[in-house]
């Protein structure tokens, strides 16, 4: 088992990634409140991993919740069905809520334990590679909005993330490589060595090699809590880990949430910054087909679907996180390894890239 820090103060947590943690009873037990347990978890996932979480909490009062599966439901109705359980079952500030799925489940979870009775603890367990690479750790919460992405949500830390890698085993292919997605930004934005290790590790990662695999996502992890704990609440450094987020939640949003999956839609979104980088004079062209090549690899899209407009597009980005006074912040390469936020950019360019993909 390996375990990294993330380093927050009194929130500091710690991060397990391994094998067959699942089954041990006693990872998580200095981490649970003196009161009861929500697991709240989906149907895809329960029948595979819930009754094993219930059995490795022991004697506590353990109650579930089973949501329908997908981003779809990343809304606030379905999250009123965690307070409903959460009152229905007398809850209390003691009660601690584990979040068992992918990253649907660890938002929508996390976004609950933040405001019930202002504030209870929970425990991520995440389920599917791009929660356990990213969306589990750094304490982001939020539901989506049907005019935008993660537009209603809290900063909220968990206890702590335990990451059993085999779970992975049963993730279908398709949201797998959505995941890697995820693992390839990160060689893009910080570490350009993990980057070219990727690009000579793609058929193993492919073939879900366990040694492969635990080397990305603990250095994913690794990565991704140097910059959360250098800048928790995204004032500063950590905007660099929404690379191609802000083109891809807009394609999130013209789809509804229900047709490409979250990486499908960051990978096209990394894509198009690359290539925006490489106009305005910072990104090599080589350096963009590298990350066309590396994505295309995996079997992720490297274009953005063709049925949205332009003008739907800009419209769609507009509404971001990051916008200021009107301009859209995007995530830009000045080479790989290397991201920056930039506001002084050419609203043209931008034009350019969305009307020529």
């Amino acid at each position: 088992m390996h375990r990294l820090n993330v380093a927050l103060g009194e929130r500091s947590y710690p991060i397990f990634i391994g094998s067959g943690l699942l089954a041990q009873k006693d990872i998580l037990s200095a981490y649970l409140g003196d009161e009861g347990v929500l697991i709240v978890t989906n149907e895809t996932v329960a029948p595979l991993y819930l009754d094993l979480m219930v059995a490795t909490l022991g004697d506590r009062k353990v109650d579930r919740l089973i949501l329908p599966d997908g981003e779809q439901y990343k809304h606030l109705n379905t999250l009123d069905l965690i307070f409903d359980a959460l009152l229905e079952n007398r809850h209390n500030r003691g009660t601690t809520l584990i979040a068992l799925g992918g990253g649907v489940i660890g938002d929508m979870t996390g976004f609950a334990a933040a405001c019930y009775q202002r504030g209870v603890d929970f425990i991520q367990v995440p389920t599917t590679l791009l929660a356990q690479v990213d969306s589990s750790v750094g304490g982001k919460t939020a539901v989506n909005h049907r005019l935008g992405k993660n537009m209603i949500g809290a900063f909220h830390q968990p206890r702590a993330v335990l990451i059993d890698i085999d779970t992975l085993k049963t993730l279908p292919e398709r949201e797998f490589k959505a995941g890697l997605a995820e693992v390839v930004k990160y060689g893009l934005i910080i570490d350009s060595a993990f980057f070219d290790w990727l690009e000579q590790n793609v058929k193993s990662l492919l073939a879900r090699d366990e040694e492969a695999l635990l080397y990305a996502i603990e250095s994913s992890c690794r990565l991704k809590a140097e910059v959360v704990s250098a800048d928790e609440r995204e004032s500063g450094i950590r905007a660099i880990l929404n690379l191609g987020h802000t083109f891809g939640h807009a394609v999130e949003t013209f789809q509804s949430y229900s047709s490409w999956l979250h990486g499908e839609a960051i990978a096209a979104g990394m894509v198009m910054a690359a290539e925006l980088s490489s106009v305005i004079g910072w990104l090599s062209e080589s350096d963009v087909s590298r990350v066309r090549r590396i994505l295309a690899q995996i079997g992720l899209p490297i274009a953005p679907p063709e049925n949205i407009s332009a003008q739907k597009f800009l419209d769609l980005m507009a509404v971001d996180k990051k916008a200021r006074r009107g301009t859209i912040g995007l995530v830009l390469l000045e080479a790989i390894g290397h991201a920056t936020v930039s506001f002084d950019y050419d609203p043209s360019i931008l034009e350019e890239i969305v009307t020529s993909r």
